[in-house]
């Protein structure tokens, strides 16, 4: 019973590596979707919305990426109360990004995954007030 759960695991963990080699904006979407976890979830973090728009713009992805997954994010985090629902793949690229993030906190720990984030998000994240 384990074995599908195994290799489900492991097809999210390699999802991002193709990831990044294939489609950038999966990339940028799971570190959009990991700074917001990091402004929720770790206290006394934050988020500066343009250094994730200069990051978009480092990755040469079109204007207004940040917007539209910054919305999808909000839309799918908040079951439609918030944000919009955008394209089937930004929607989906956000549904992997989630579940490859719920991953690493479980495996990790939440304090762990934090203070991981420090270091992997230096540039997207802050500490608050700095």
């Amino acid at each position: 019973m384990r074995t599908p759960f195994l290799m489900a695991g492991l097809l999210l963990l390699a999802a991002p590596a193709q990831a990044a080699d294939d489609h950038p904006r999966s990339t940028y979407v799971t570190l959009v979707l990991q700074a917001f976890a990091a402004k929720v979830q770790c206290p006394g973090t934050d988020v500066v919305y343009q250094d994730l728009v200069q990051k978009a713009q480092q990755m040469q992805l079109p204007d207004g990426t940040t917007e539209q997954v910054r919305k999808a994010i909000a839309f799918m985090h908040t079951g439609g109360k918030m944000g919009e629902k955008q394209s089937d793949d930004v929607m989906a690229e956000v549904a992997v990004a989630t579940q490859a993030t719920d991953l690493d906190q479980r495996r990790l720990g939440m304090s762990n995954w934090c203070e991981k984030q420090k270091t992997n998000l230096a540039g997207l994240i802050r500490s608050k007030g700095g």
